[in-house]
């Protein structure tokens, strides 16, 4: 660590010894100007906190927040955090589907909304939600003036001391994924896991006070809360986009002096797309003159683009990390990485991680060998919030079982070869196949489906629906596919872009659907209605 960092066992130390430490320094700024310092968080957080105490959030409360990539999610992250209740972030495009499902099972006592966002009534949703769950209070935040509840904080309690072992932190954050199964999987993280993952942070970007780093996802996706403890950390700047628009977001970061752009290959084709765009015009500009480097996670990059972002918009080029909701930060590219490495890998295994790869036997992989990925690290999760998930997620030896598929090579460097789970990754986004299946299915012209992970250089993959028609049934139309999952409260992202119709979905002796077929027949095909685009990048 550098002599400008700072430490804490808890996130709430956390903030308390940065806010001493660089009390006028910039955590963010949003797009619409605003800032906010550290000592403004502190003090924020802390009247905030007061409020919640008056509506009845104590120590342990489970809390549901639905809010988009404001200031405001980040001072009621820190107001949790002062009191010692249980956060239970949600992504703003989860519809009424997933968040009923979610309050219910978390028990949360308290769930706050936007009013609206990009036109949709979340403050409808939450009140349609609460007749449903006993017990459930809603708070909506109006969407313009964004007002969080304040109270006095000489009537706040003690903060909560954090164990000296990190593995007596209690659970303070609940983060729910999709997953191969139809309902969001919730996985368990302390304060301790979640700043486990600040030195692969520091490994992979080197941050500092002078750094501005594009927040350009959902603060709700675990991210958030990783960039959270790492800007306490270094006192790092996040320059916050509430959607990810090019036309708005990129010259945002560029007036505010990004130097740590990306989050991911949606967003890093985007900004190499605008810069292209500059040179047809006939400008020499660099887009984002002090940029220093190209984050990328969550989705898969092509190895071309490291090297373009490099050529064409400066810095040195992609800087990758892998993770998991249940473990994030596992690997990160090191600054001394070559550009083959950068180009082709996620790095080498966190400080803390360890990495091991499972071939399909149980045995051990060798060098450049591929199999299954497992870890076992700091960060790991506590278990889902339905235990009876967890027997499944750890093997004999207490690594997690990442599904993924990858090899180490000779140098300890990870690729990532493919999944074994069947999740497709949007834009950084987990969609179940499984969840879409099952709504298809449900439509009377349906007979079969299987929905397939197809590649996509927009947005890492697109879902592509194979449908094999009722006898007798007229063609499934892609909008009449579209309306029925929309009456069904399927998120939007989630909605399938390419839809194929089969005389009969191929299936193996015994019964399992031959995706890697479909896979092969369909790969080529371009989505059948590029406009989608969800309700916001990840």
């Amino acid at each position: 660590m550098t002599a400008m960092t700072v430490t804490g066992d808890n996130l709430w130390e956390l903030l308390v010894a940065r806010e001493a430490a660089t009390p006028d320094g910039l955590l963010a700024i949003d797009e619409r100007g605003r800032e906010l310092t550290f000592r403004a968080l502190r003090g924020a957080a802390e009247r905030v906190a007061a409020g919640l105490v008056d509506l009845g959030v104590a120590p342990g409360t489970v809390v549901s927040w639905q809010l988009p990539t404001w200031i405001e999610a980040m001072v009621l992250m820190g107001a949790l955090s002062r009191i010692g209740a249980v956060q239970n972030p949600l992504m703003p495009n989860y519809r009424e589907r997933e968040v009923g499902f979610i309050v219910g099972q978390t028990g949360s006592r308290l769930l706050l909304v936007p009013s609206q966002w990009r036109g949709f009534d979340h403050a409808g949703m939450a009140r349609s939600i609460q007749r449903a769950t006993p017990g459930l209070e809603v708070l909506v935040l109006d969407a313009h003036v964004r007002d969080l509840p304040e109270g006095d904080p000489a009537t706040l309690p003690p903060a909560p001391a954090a164990p000296s072992d990190p593995s007596e932190h209690p659970i303070r954050w609940l983060y729910y994924t999709s997953g191969t199964t139809a309902d969001p999987k919730g996985a368990k993280h302390t304060d301790a896991t979640i700043m486990a993952t600040v030195p692969s942070m520091l490994q992979m970007l080197d941050p500092t006070p002078q750094d501005r780093a594009s927040v350009v996802f959902p603060l709700a996706h675990i991210g958030g809360a990783v960039w959270l403890a790492t800007s306490l950390t270094t006192g790092t700047t996040q320059l916050l986009a509430e959607s990810f628009d090019p036309e708005r977001t990129i010259p945002m970061l560029a007036e505010q002096g990004v130097t740590l752009a990306g989050t991911g290959t949606p967003f890093n084709l985007a900004y190499l797309a605008a810069q292209r765009s500059l040179r047809d015009g006939g400008s020499e500009a660099r887009l984002f003159p002090t940029v220093r480097l190209f984050m990328s996670g969550a989705s898969p990059k092509p190895p071309q683009l490291h090297y373009d972002l490099k050529r064409e918009l400066g810095g040195t080029g992609i800087r990758s990390s892998y993770g998991l909701t249940e473990c994030p930060m596992l690997s990160a590219t090191p600054r001394t990485s070559t550009d083959a490495q950068l180009a082709a890998t996620e790095g080498t295994a966190s400080p803390g991680v360890t990495l091991r790869i499972v071939r399909g036997d149980g045995t051990e992989a060798g060098p450049g060998e591929e199999g299954e990925i497992r870890a076992r690290a700091g960060q790991l999760f506590g278990g889902y919030v339905d235990p009876s998930l967890d027997a499944a997620a750890l093997d004999e030896r207490g690594y997690l079982r990442t599904g993924d598929l990858g090899r180490i090579d000779a140098d300890g460097f990870l690729t990532i070869t493919g999944r074994l789970k069947d999740v497709i990754i949007r834009k950084g986004e987990n969609i179940s196949a499984k969840e879409i299946e099952d709504l298809l299915y449900e439509h009377p012209k349906v007979a079969d489906v299987a929905v397939i992970g197809l590649p996509d250089d927009r947005s890492g993959e697109r879902a592509c629906a194979v449908v094999a028609l009722a006898p007798g049934a007229d063609p499934l139309g892609f909008a009449e596919m579209q309306e029925h999952l929309r009456e069904r409260g399927l998120r939007t992202l989630a909605f399938p872009e390419q839809l194929e119709i089969i005389g009969e979905v191929p299936r193996n002796a015994s019964g399992k659907i031959r995706k890697d077929e479909l896979k092969r027949r369909y790969g080529a095909g371009r989505a059948a209605d590029p406009s989608i685009s969800g309700i916001g990048p990840p």
